[in-house]
């Protein structure tokens, strides 16, 4: 076998090198979430308690180890696309998500104190195909016509 140095080989390989720095779309970005949650369907994860109940701030920075965020937090791609810590209110700004909807994903309240990570992972595959419209939007698309 013949041995090369790093640069030749760069110079020589089709590497895409801004593979782990590209952009990706809310939908991308659930939908890797959800494949690293169904990796491990029968791994269970912790809970947060009373998200809803907790001022912004403090709800913001809630988080637990062994959580549904930190599954997601572990992953190379998703910390390179711009996902910070494994808090609660990162993951709603990374993941694009309203509170209803985060709440839905990581609360005590709708699992206890542990919840399988496929679970997690079907709360979450609705959000993919997006928001439907507002009540508003639809009264304004039927006014219209």
């Amino acid at each position: 076998m013949k041995q090369h140095a790093r640069d030749d080989l760069q110079k020589i390989a089709k590497v895409d090198q801004d593979f782990l720095n590209r952009e990706m779309s809310r939908s991308q970005r659930l939908e890797r979430w959800i494949d690293l949650l169904e990796r491990s369907p029968r791994q269970f994860l912790s809970t947060l308690r009373e998200t809803e109940f907790q001022p912004s701030e403090t709800r913001a920075a809630m988080r637990t180890d062994s959580s549904p965020i930190s599954v997601a937090f572990a992953d190379p791609v998703l910390r390179a696309a711009g996902l910070e810590n494994d808090s609660y209110g990162e993951a709603k700004r990374f993941f694009e998500l309203t509170d209803h909807e985060l709440h839905g994903i990581v609360c005590y309240c709708h699992f206890g104190e542990t919840v399988n990570s496929a679970v997690v992972a079907r709360s979450i595959r609705p959000l993919v195909a997006g928001r439907p419209p507002s009540l508003f939007a639809r009264l304004r698309k039927a006014l219209s016509i």
